[in-house]
């Protein structure tokens, strides 16, 4: 079977493994999401086999599993009629097609100049964020202590941000460099999603300003890794930093 013959099955056989975790009881079904990502993980590995690394297990290979759990999730909040909820099995998986795509030109890709590259870092930020956004919101939903708020949002950051941060460069191997400023990043929105447990604005809006945040810490540490980060730079994100900050502060209420 071919590479992208593989892609397809995973991607059909992880949409249907997502319209059976709704049909689990509902007591079972974060267990069942779980589970799904389990699957995804295997077929992940199975899919991307011919040019996974070791190391490749741990920075390429949690890609899709996020992607599912996090959509595994979301899943719950969703209306239970049957349009919407096939408009969302179809995006998933023509999701976690491009996902394998994107995951395969990773690890193709070290070592050696191609061109999707670009594209690639393009679609992997995007899922990161879109990924970081569900999650976030699950979190906060559950009314969590603050404590808990924390240190949900630092175990769900850190392999998401270094992950993006190691596709930078796609060394042979993540350095002691990408785990520092993995780290760093992920403390920064840990601080964030503590502070914001005891701000009365909605699940969403909070969730929204997770990855905003996200958004900039990555956009300006991408750059330093490639050796861009340039006044120019720095000035963009500020100002989009300024405009975060605003819109929150416009959000928060007075009353």
């Amino acid at each position: 079977m071919r590479r992208r013959e593989r892609f397809v099955v995973a991607s059909i056989i992880l949409s249907l493994g997502l319209f059976i975790v709704q049909l689990v009881d509902l007591e079972y079904r974060v267990w069942a999401v779980v589970a799904l990502g389990f699957v995804s993980y295997l077929l992940s590995a199975w899919a991307l086999f011919e040019d996974l690394q070791p190391f490749e297990w741990f920075t390429v290979l949690p890609f899709p599993v996020f992607y599912a759990i996090s959509v595994g999730f979301f899943y719950f909040l969703l209306p239970t009629n049957f349009l919407s909820r096939l408009l969302v099995l179809t995006i998933f998986g023509v999701g976690m097609y491009a996902l394998f795509l994107t995951s395969n030109i990773f690890s193709v890709a070290k070592g050696k100049a191609i061109q999707l590259i670009h594209a690639a870092h393009a679609i992997g930020l995007l899922f990161t964020l879109f990924t970081s956004l569900l999650l976030t919101n699950t979190v906060f939903s559950l009314h969590l202590p603050f404590y808990l708020n924390g240190l949900a949002v630092a175990a769900i950051h850190f392999p998401l941000v270094l992950m993006s941060l190691w596709s930078v460069k796609l060394e042979q191997k993540v350095s002691r460099e990408t785990l520092v400023l993995s780290g760093m990043l992920t403390l920064i929105l840990t601080e964030l999603v503590v502070g914001l447990s005891f701000y009365p604005i909605s699940v969403w809006n909070q969730a929204l300003l997770t990855m905003a945040v996200l958004y900039i810490g990555l956009g300006v540490l991408q750059n330093y890794l490639r050796g861009i980060l340039f006044s120019n730079a720095i000035r963009e994100y500020s100002l989009v930093a300024g405009l975060v900050g605003f819109i929150f502060l416009m959000l928060f209420p007075l009353k």
